[in-house]
């Protein structure tokens, strides 16, 4: 079954293109990248932190069963238009991998269509590979599917 979020990595370059079309009006699919509850929905994290204006900052913390910390990430928000477009660096921490820059592009297809483009650069192609190594393009495809279904409540 082909995954509804398509995960493009071209030969030889350090980015990654991250397309989905979503079942949602624009409007909402912004806000479930920028509504604190929302996005602990959909993402199964906590967020610590959610700033969304330019030169804000995100955080987000998962922990297991125990109460350990077994994911944390930040970044700084570099320019943000509601309804179009968030920059972001996305920095995992306690991991081998180093900062990356996002560019969320939020677009309406119809009405009660909208499409998300993540463009993602990665300091190396070397980098970039390795994070494709792991079960990235599964992960974000459950993701965006639990952000698809969890969303379409608040219609």
């Amino acid at each position: 079954m082909k995954q509804k979020t398509q995960v493009h990595a071209e030969e030889g370059k350090q980015e990654l293109m991250i397309v989905r079309d979503f079942d949602l009006p624009l409007e909402l699919l912004f806000k479930a990248h920028i509504e604190p509850e929302i996005v602990e929905q959909w993402m199964g994290t906590t967020v610590l932190k959610l700033e969304g204006k330019k030169h804000g900052s995100w955080q987000f913390e998962t922990h297991d069963g125990k109460g350990n910390i077994v994911f944390r990430a930040n970044g700084t928000i570099h320019e943000f238009i509601p309804n179009q477009k968030i920059t972001r660096t996305f920095e995992m921490e306690n991991t081998p991998f180093d900062v990356q820059l996002e560019f969320f592009n939020f677009e309406p297809t119809t009405k009660n269509t909208s499409k998300l483009t993540i463009h993602t650069i990665f300091r190396s192609v070397a980098l970039r590979d390795q994070m494709l190594q792991l079960p990235f393009a599964q992960g974000i495809n459950m993701a965006h599917n639990r952000l698809q279904n969890i969303v379409n409540t608040l219609k």
